[in-house]
């Protein structure tokens, strides 16, 4: 399945001009996604490679991200995904609440990028407890080399950037 983002109403334009995320449920647990920035990718700030470990903050500059709620339930899990291959795993009990580390198998992440072009592949094993059916919310964070953050989602709610909002997860899987 293939899904374009959408830049936040009240994000200035950047050197990105188009994000899309293609989403492969593999198993029951398992989701692989391909995240392609289109755009003049030497003038946004790209984290340093570094060996992959688990990360907090990653939202603070060029982060990819996926949230993950079963289609019944309050809970779900965020997922943030580094250029530099850190991660992030969390888990919460309804909106912004109750955040806390998700235990999980780290993911894994590649990243290739030309003048033009980046991709971030990464294979995530959801929690055991995430069964089908699925509602995810796609999202990303871009920066700039002046440091101007812009915010991508396949769906906005009103207001400012929140990626977290219910009206976000509008893939089904």
């Amino acid at each position: 399945m293939n899904c374009a983002l959408r830049l936040h109403p009240d994000s200035r334009r950047t050197t990105v001009s188009r994000i899309d995320v293609a989403v492969r449920h593999l198993a029951p647990a398992r989701l692989n996604l391909r995240y392609v920035l289109d755009g003049t990718i030497g003038e946004i700030a790209w984290p340093a490679p570094a060996p992959a470990k688990r990360t907090d903050e990653l939202w603070r500059h060029s982060c990819f991200e996926v949230f993950v709620q079963q289609a019944t339930a309050a809970d779900y899990c965020e997922f943030n995904f580094s250029p530099s291959t850190n991660w992030a795993a969390y888990a919460f009990d309804g909106y912004r609440a109750g955040m806390r580390p998700l235990d999980v198998a780290a993911p894994a992440i590649s990243v290739r990028a030309d003048r033009d072009q980046f991709v971030l592949n990464v294979e995530l094993e959801l929690p055991r407890s995430f069964a089908a059916p699925l509602r995810l919310a796609l999202c990303a964070v871009i920066e700039g080399v002046d440091g101007t953050l812009s915010y991508w989602a396949l769906n906005h709610p009103a207001g400012k950037p929140d990626f977290h909002h219910a009206e976000g997860f509008t893939l089904a899987l």
